[in-house]
């Protein structure tokens, strides 16, 4: 059961930076300054998540 709880969790985290470098990756390739806020507003909770910060 912990072995299964380590791999959710591992998962989990690995969706999590899945996300945010799709987020980074259309941040930087924007050419529209409020899709770019858009983005910034966006990543933040999943910065927040992979620092482990609720």
């Amino acid at each position: 059961m912990i072995m299964l709880n380590g791999l959710v969790t591992a998962a989990y985290y690995a969706m999590t930076a899945l996300f945010g470098v799709v987020l980074c990756r259309n941040f930087f390739r924007t050419r529209n300054a409020q899709d770019a806020v858009l983005y910034c507003i966006i990543l933040v909770p999943f910065v927040l998540r992979l620092l482990r910060v609720k």
